[in-house]
């Protein structure tokens, strides 16, 4: 018996070893194949990026280049230069992940002139800056022109992979379009924009990137309360990344302006097309993209023989979907005018912003949205499907599509945000398919008891797929932020957790593998504003290493990141304080 278990012992030794061999052998060529990858990259000097110019090339611009705000008629852009005055500006923070979309390399960024080159002091080399004009609505209100009042665009730099990135520097000076502002941008925004492009990134939900943040070293005047009582602010500029930054609002302004400027939104959108979404330009009736949308034969949309139209409900469903991961995940924009909606997707524009915390449909973390609370968490998807009616009107009006076609980029709006919400909060919960019923009754659980969105998330994938734990073990997995609840509140809750289980039970997949699911699609870290809060008093003192923290923390929200916890705590009592949970536009 002694041989047998050493032969045995023996054996398993030996396939130990070699399982051990072979991962260490997977684990030399993953990293064999990631320095391959790392040495193939391309990394380019500032001065050796690949510039185009599409948008100013193709697209008529301003023959004016004063700075006069002013209405611009008949452009899409005025050429103007960042004039933002600075003093030694100081570099805060960078994403080297998006210095990779650039081709960039991440030593630029020790370059003792960066922080001139991306204030907008130094010009860069290749660069041809310009404002876009666009109009709005704002809070339902049609708004006429708006514009880039302190964002300039240096121009678009294409990639090794021949992807177009258009690069902006926010709070770069005035612009015809800025209106009574001064052009400029604050620390305190600034830094809430950049960790929060990055943020929603790493959480895998359609945004703008940021590639870096530079204080301006000059300070900036702001009323944060519209209360009369402005204070001095540090200034700063970050530099935004996107494919391209077209608005809804761009499309509006132009056919507001009557039919000597429908051209100019037949011209933004072919310019949109080809460049974004290349796919519709050659459809074909084989592409089966014919829709009914009642009886008789007048009643089919046929996107195949209107590439407009077919972008138009890509466009739609493009925004759908954005907005049922902004509610998956608990973001609420707090300013969802038609100038703050991307039309390839984006989440776009942060301004006051905000993470749900304890969980309320209501919430808004926008003082200025106080008292009709348009922009709520609850109310976004309706917003959205306004915003959508918005735009296909505004192609309606310029003769691009017609009213049925109009109507049916809603009507896929619609459909496509139930179908993505549903399978999201399926996947939230670990369940085999969408049940209404346990969902709503979880969320009216959630928002009677104020119970922290994300953490109670997280926690339910601890929760065990097994009906012989005894009753009042069944909220022990849920404890930290079952807080405070009376007995009412408790078997209220008990009642759900059996109901969960029970629907569990159904799946034959492991409490393992479904944490793991779960625990892939719930974050562990997300940017709250007290977060933020931290970073940016320590950054207006000088102190950039919360906000570079911060930023790491933000890249692995799925992740555990033992020593790290501290950024997954409940919001401090501070926290409730004006100017940290809710916020205004003043920035």
């Amino acid at each position: 018996m002694d041989g047998d278990s050493s032969t045995v012992t023996s054996a398993a030794t030996t396939v130990d070893s070699i399982a051990d061999g072979l991962k260490n052998q997977s684990l030399d060529n993953n990293n064999h194949n990631e320095d391959t990858v790392s040495q193939n990259r391309v990394k380019l000097k500032l001065e050796e990026l690949k510039w185009d110019h599409s948008f100013v090339r193709e697209l008529p611009g301003d023959p004016m280049t004063d700075l006069t705000p002013r209405e611009v008629l008949h452009a899409c852009y005025t050429k103007v230069s960042p004039s933002t005055e600075v003093d030694n500006p100081q570099l805060v923070a960078w994403s080297d992940s998006v210095a990779e979309l650039l081709d960039l390399d991440p030593q630029e960024f020790q370059r003792p002139d960066f922080p001139l080159l991306f204030s907008g002091a130094s010009p860069l080399v290749g660069a041809m800056p310009y404002a876009q004009c666009y109009g709005g609505h704002q809070f339902g209100m049609w708004a006429g022109q708006l514009g880039d009042g302190r964002v300039i665009t240096l121009g678009e730099v294409l990639n090794s992979k021949c992807q177009r990135w258009e690069l902006q520097l926010k709070g770069a000076g005035k612009t015809p379009y800025s209106r009574f502002a001064d052009g400029l941008a604050v620390l305190r925004s600034s830094i809430r924009e950049f960790l929060c492009s990055e943020a929603m990134h790493n959480l895998g939900i359609p945004t703008t990137r940021a590639l870096c943040l530079v204080t301006t070293g000059k300070y900036v005047t702001r009323d944060m309360f519209y209360d009369g009582n402005p204070k001095d602010e540090p200034g700063a500029i970050v530099c935004r990344v996107a494919q391209s930054f077209l608005r809804f609002g761009s499309y509006q302004i132009h056919a507001s302006r009557g039919k000597d400027d429908f051209g100019l939104v037949h011209a933004l959108a072919d310019y949109c097309i080809r460049h974004h979404f290349p796919h519709l330009e050659n459809l074909s009736k084989s592409d089966s993209l014919s829709f009914t949308t009642g009886q008789g034969d007048d009643s089919v949309v046929d996107l195949t023989s209107n590439k407009y139209a077919a972008w138009t409900v890509e466009v739609a469903e493009r925004t759908a979907s954005l907005i049922a991961n902004w509610q998956g995940i608990g973001f609420t924009h707090g300013v969802l005018n038609t100038d703050n909606m991307s039309v390839l997707g984006l989440t776009i524009d942060y301004g006051p912003f905000g993470f749900l915390d304890a969980f309320d449909p209501s919430y808004t973390p926008n003082t200025t949205d106080l008292p009709g609370r348009r922009y709520c968490f609850a109310n976004q998807p309706d917003i959205g499907s306004w915003n959508i009616a918005q735009f296909a009107t505004t192609l309606s009006t310029a003769q691009l599509i017609n009213d049925k076609e109009a109507n049916y980029a809603v009507e896929r709006y619609g459909t496509k945000f139930m179908d993505e919400y549903q399978a999201l909060m399926t996947k939230k919960l670990g369940l085999p398919k969408y049940n209404k019923q346990l969902i709503s009754e979880l969320l009216k659980n959630m928002a009677v008891d104020k119970v922290d969105y994300t953490n109670f998330f997280r926690l339910l994938s601890n929760v065990k797929s097994d009906h012989t734990i005894p009753e009042d073990e069944l909220l022990i997995p849920l404890k930290a932020v079952l807080l405070d609840i009376g007995k009412e509140r408790r078997d209220a809750w008990t009642s759900w957790v059996k109901s969960y289980i029970k629907e569990l039970s159904t799946t034959g997949v492991s409490d393992q593998e479904r944490k793991h699911s779960m625990d892939s699609v719930n974050p562990k870290y997300i940017l709250r504003n007290y977060l933020c809060q931290s970073a940016i008093d320590a950054a207006e003192l000088g102190d950039f290493e919360e906000v570079r923290r911060l930023l790491r923390v933000m890249e692995r929200p799925y992740d555990e990141q033992p020593g790290m916890e501290k950024y997954a705590r409940l919001p401090p009592a501070w926290a409730y304080r004006p100017g940290v949970c809710m916020l205004s536009c003043s920035s």
